[in-house]
C-alpha cells in the first residue's frame, strides 16, 4: 500500500472498529459483558471501569453477574447501573449484583435493527468524509510535484479502500440484524 494512503486507511479502520464497539453494547436478549463497557464507578476518586473493580461472568445465558472484590463497591456499582441508560434493574444479595436480561420483543427487536442500520449508515457516512479528505490531499499533491496519473492512481486506490470498507460496514450490520432478530 502507498504510505500516502495509509493514515486514510487507519481512520478507515478505527471508524470500522468503533461501530463493532457500539454493537457490542447493543444487547440481543442474551447477557453479554459488553454492555458495561462504557459504564464507569468511581473507585476512589477514580472514574474507572466495572470490569476492573468486579469480576463480571455470564452464569446463565440471559444473566449477567457482578462480583465487586470489595464490599463496598456494591452499591456504588448498582449506582452507576441504575443512572446508566442499559434499562434494567439489577438485584444484589449484598456481596454479588445479578442483571436480568428480558426477552427481547418483536417490537424492541425492529427498534434495536433500526438503530442498528442508523449507526451502519453514520459510519459509512465517516468512511466517505475520510475519503473526500484524503481525495483532497492527493489534489493538492497534484498542485506540487506529483504528476495528474499518481494522483488519479491514488484516488482509485482511496475509492477502493472506501469500497472495502463500506463492504466490512455492510457485513457487520447485517451479522448484528440477524442477531438481533434470531429469537
Amino acid at each position: 500500500m502507498d504510505a500516502r494512503l495509509e493514515p486514510f486507511d487507519t481512520k478507515m479502520q478505527k471508524s470500522l472498529n468503533n461501530l463493532e464497539e457500539e454493537f457490542g453494547a447493543i444487547r440481543a436478549g442474551r447477557a453479554n459483558p459488553h454492555v458495561l463497557d462504557k459504564l464507569r464507578v468511581d473507585y476512589y476518586g477514580t472514574p474507572t471501569p466495572i470490569q476492573s473493580v468486579a469480576n463480571v461472568n455470564s452464569p446463565e445465558p440471559r444473566m449477567l453477574q457482578i462480583q465487586p472484590w470489595e464490599a463496598s463497591m456494591v452499591k456504588v456499582i448498582e449506582k452507576a447501573i441504575l443512572s446508566s441508560d442499559i434499562g434494567i434493574n439489577p438485584t444484589n444479595d449484598g456481596k454479588i449484583i445479578r442483571l436480568v436480561f428480558p426477552e427481547l420483543t418483536e417490537e424492541r427487536r425492529k427498534e434495536l435493527a433500526k438503530d442498528i442500520k442508523k449507526k451502519g449508515e453514520a459510519a459509512k457516512v465517516a468512511v466517505r468524509n475520510i475519503r473526500r479528505d484524503a481525495n483532497d490531499t492527493f489534489k493538492k499533491l497534484g498542485k506540487g510535484d506529483v504528476s495528474e496519473d499518481e494522483v488519479k492512481d491514488l484516488e482509485d486506490n482511496a475509492q477502493k479502500m472506501t469500497d472495502k470498507y463500506i463492504a466490512k460496514i455492510d457485513k457487520a450490520v447485517e451479522a448484528k440484524t440477524k442477531e438481533i432478530m434470531t429469537v
